[in-house]
């Protein structure tokens, strides 16, 4: 009896645990991370660069060479490579134009959107008014009207009031439908800053507006470094409101690109360098703010 309640009394100590056993997948996913993944995506990358680097390739190549022989002869031949190609370019009225068009239709379409959709987020955000919900609601539901249903009913609107045809005609469309995802993406991220913040500017006096411009808008900065790159890049790259907006002095360098194309065998010289161009600036801008558009990017997936 006296031994049973001993043994009962002793607290046993727990034996050595048995590592636990590390299933199939777990194995695979731990080598595919190593370092033969990062062989094959960095094979995967150089593939994807192809075309780019090929383009470049033969936006320095004479049209002589163009037409006898393809891109990747020129590291044989590094003869081959001149600038020829781009002096002419210059030289091209129809592409210099069209590349000032094009600058001076993404800028302020850019702008436009980035500082008026920075208004609204805040004000539907922090700013009380009648219908606020369902202002933003309408806004949001613009979302998903596609652009090509648009095209001819303001196509219309703008010849009976003088804009089409004209670069202002252009700014505005791309403002209309760069408004609602700007709006609704950075309404959410303002939301998200702490009510303290700004309960606390409020009573060391600030205004709204100065609320805006000193809290608001450096907080904001990773989200709308993201929504400049993407409007300037929609912007950018589109072809199809140009298209149908534009006319011969105003239009883009896409649609002077694609009108070079039909009369391709007499200016191939010419139709590399301004697509290398035409791809090179928007890359160049993306990098540029590369570091504020991946903090936008991961605020936003925390958040």
């Amino acid at each position: 009896m006296t031994a049973t309640l001993g043994s009962i009394g002793k607290t046993t100590s727990p034996g050595p645990v048995a590592p636990a056993r590390e299933s199939l997948g777990s194995r695979i996913a731990g080598r595919l991370s190593g370092g033969l993944v990062r062989v094959f995506l960095l094979v995967v990358g150089l593939f994807w660069l192809v075309p780019t680097i090929g383009l470049l390739i033969s936006s320095l190549r004479a049209p002589g060479d163009m037409s006898a022989s393809g891109w990747w002869t020129v590291f044989g031949k590094p003869s081959q490579l001149t600038f020829d190609s781009y002096q002419k370019l210059l030289e091209n009225g129809d592409i210099t134009g069209s590349l000032v068009n094009t600058v001076l239709i993404t800028v302020p379409a850019t702008v436009l959107v980035v500082v008026i959709g920075s208004l609204a987020g805040y004000a539907f955000a922090w700013m009380e008014f009648p219908g606020r919900d369902w202002w933003f609601l309408g806004v949001v539901s613009l979302l998903v009207v596609p652009v090509q249903v648009a095209l001819i009913p303001i196509a219309e609107l703008f010849g009976k009031i003088g804009l089409f045809g004209s670069i202002l005609g252009v700014i505005l469309f791309h403002v209309g439908f760069g408004l609602p995802f700007a709006v609704f993406l950075l309404r959410n991220f303002f939301a998200e800053i702490p009510r303290e913040l700004l309960e606390a500017a409020r009573l060391d006096g600030a205004g709204e507006l100065r609320l805006f411009a000193r809290v608001v808008m450096p907080l904001g900065g990773p989200a709308i470094a993201s929504l400049g790159i993407f409007q300037f890049l929609w912007v950018w790259n589109d072809m199809l409101v140009a298209l149908v907006f534009t006319k011969s002095g105003s239009q883009p360098i896409t649609v002077a690109l694609q009108t070079q194309v039909r009369q391709f065998g007499n200016n191939i010289d010419v139709l590399a360098p301004g697509a290398f161009i035409s791809m090179v600036i928007p890359l160049a801008v993306f990098f540029a703010f590369q570091r504020q558009f991946v903090s936008g990017v991961m605020a936003g997936a925390v958040k």
